[in-house]
């Protein structure tokens, strides 16, 4: 495990580009960050609000989950997010150019409903990408969650599920046909079905309320993050609280267990380097980019 960047503001949505340089957003800095194979970092853009997913579109434009801003609070001397500041500016998708470091609002709400939390964010091989919106939390109440299908281009943006607990990380299988989501405070990992692009199969019962198949839920207490896929199917979600990342087979199941050492808040991963051996994590808490090396091979992103 080599520590690649420190002093990163609570750091997620990692994504390793073919130069070896890894982008990452800074929630508490509010900026979208490039980092150099050597440790340099370089500021790609600014935001209102808090960026939180990033993906690279079918353009080369960077695509940001903006969360709207987060109340940050001081637990054991470490800086954590926990709801909604005073200063919150609503949730939004925005698209940001990494050569200019223009930043643009693609969507602010799906018809008449605002954006509350937006979360996380994968592109299919359309040039789509469906995206959770985990919504905001206040001292005594809180937003339901959903999922969301847009377009890159601005055209169309659908509410696929809703409500959902708490939807933070999202994934594809290699074929494009599963969809998954992890909830946060459930811990659960669920699969869904894609009929289309933007088109789920759901079934729903009294068993199976949101119509996908819930996969895996730990026997211990833990709280789900963001996700990525290897390239042979298995889910690879950061588990805050445990802190590492679980690897869950397509079928359910735990595969294993990576720990992070001295890291309670693992928030995301992607991977990369020139094989897809190597896997990028953030660990939020302790402001670094860490680089582990990885057993099989990571799913190579759309774009």
């Amino acid at each position: 495990m080599d520590i690649i960047a420190n002093e990163l503001g609570f750091p997620e949505g990692p994504i390793w580009c073919d130069d070896g340089s890894v982008l990452v957003v800074e929630l508490r800095h509010q900026r979208l960050t490039r980092i150099a194979a050597d440790g340099t970092k370089q500021t790609v853009a600014t935001f209102e609000g808090s960026p939180n997913g990033a993906a690279i579109g079918p353009d080369g434009a960077c695509y940001v989950c903006n969360n709207g801003g987060m109340r940050w609070t001081p637990v054991h001397g470490v800086l954590f997010p926990v709801g909604q500041p005073d200063d919150y500016v609503g949730g939004r998708i925005e698209r940001v150019d990494p050569t200019s470091g223009e930043v643009r609002v693609l969507y602010s709400h799906c018809g008449e409903h605002a954006l509350r939390g937006p979360n996380d964010l994968v592109f299919d091989s359309h040039g789509g990408f469906w995206f959770t919106d985990q919504g905001k939390r206040r001292e005594r109440d809180g937003d339901r969650g959903g999922i969301y299908y847009a377009r890159a281009d601005g055209s169309l943006i659908d509410e696929v599920i809703f409500p959902i607990v708490t939807p933070n990380g999202i994934g594809l299988s290699p074929d494009e046909r599963t969809l998954y989501v992890a909830e946060t405070d459930t811990c659960r990992l669920w699969a869904f079905d894609i009929e289309a692009p933007g088109r789920l199969r759901l079934q729903k019962s009294h068993t199976q309320p949101y119509g996908g198949r819930m996969l895996y839920a730990p026997p211990y207490y833990a709280r789900f993050d963001s996700l990525a896929v290897e390239a042979n199917g298995n889910v690879v979600v950061a588990t805050l609280a445990q802190g590492g990342l679980s690897v869950i087979s397509p079928q359910g199941g735990l595969v294993e267990f990576v720990p992070i050492p001295d890291e309670p808040t693992v928030t995301n991963l992607c991977f990369g380097g020139p094989d897809g051996r190597h896997a990028y994590v953030t660990a939020a808490s302790r402001g670094e980019l860490l680089r582990l090396d990885w057993p099989r091979d990571g799913l190579k992103p759309a774009y």
